[in-house]
């Protein structure tokens, strides 16, 4: 089989180079070392780290033999992790988390399940901004002065330094999913907006 025409073939030989200088460096062998080590040239196994030259099992034996490390560690792809995010819901302020991103960088994503009886507006100010989307229900928000109604499929975005509350109108349970991060910016609505009381359209 041509290497080059299989994609993921050549991306294996191509990882092995840098594999390779990390190996090594984590040994602490210089190039020199581990060309006495093998008997290969240290400009052999420069241009080899450097991808200027194919691998082959002549050279790649010797050096794992010199590294102590199995052929496989050398060779072998990196295991693909299972990309399915476990999800643990949490309950907090009468409300049901799920974390939907697998780690704790930004932007973290979560669906929120608000119960219909929370209804009731409380403002409050934190560094940040936050995404909304409805997937279910109707969600009420208040932010500064504004007061919208957001239906299944409309979208907010916020600074959370501005005072801000989101919650039921009261009609049902709403679904969101949220997307929050430190990063500030203007804000961004596609809801209708009234300055004192919120309207379902």
């Amino acid at each position: 089989m041509d290497q080059d025409a299989n994609p993921a073939i050549a991306a294996t030989l191509r990882e092995i180079g840098p594999r390779l200088r990390r190996l090594r460096e984590r040994k602490g062998m210089s190039l020199a070392d581990l060309g006495q080590a093998t008997g290969i040239s240290k400009s052999t196994l420069s241009r080899l780290e450097s991808e200027q030259r194919k691998p082959s099992l002549e050279l790649l034996l010797p050096i794992a033999a010199a590294l102590a490390v199995p052929l496989d560690e050398i060779v072998a792809a990196p295991r693909v992790q299972d990309p399915r995010v476990h999800q643990h819901p949490g309950r907090a302020d009468g409300r049901t988390f799920v974390p939907l991103s697998r780690h704790r960088t930004e932007p973290r994503a979560f669906k929120i399940t608000i119960p219909a009886a929370q209804q009731t507006p409380s403002l409050t100010t934190h560094t940040g901004h936050e995404w909304l989307y409805v997937l279910s229900g109707r969600l009420r928000l208040l932010l500064g002065e504004h007061d919208v109604v957001l239906a299944p499929g409309e979208a907010a975005e916020f600074d959370c330094q501005n005072p801000h509350w989101f919650g039921s109108t009261g009609t049902g349970d709403v679904e969101v999913l949220s997307l929050f991060g430190k990063q500030g910016e203007r804000l961004h609505l596609r809801a209708r907006t009234r300055p004192k009381e919120a309207k379902e359209w």
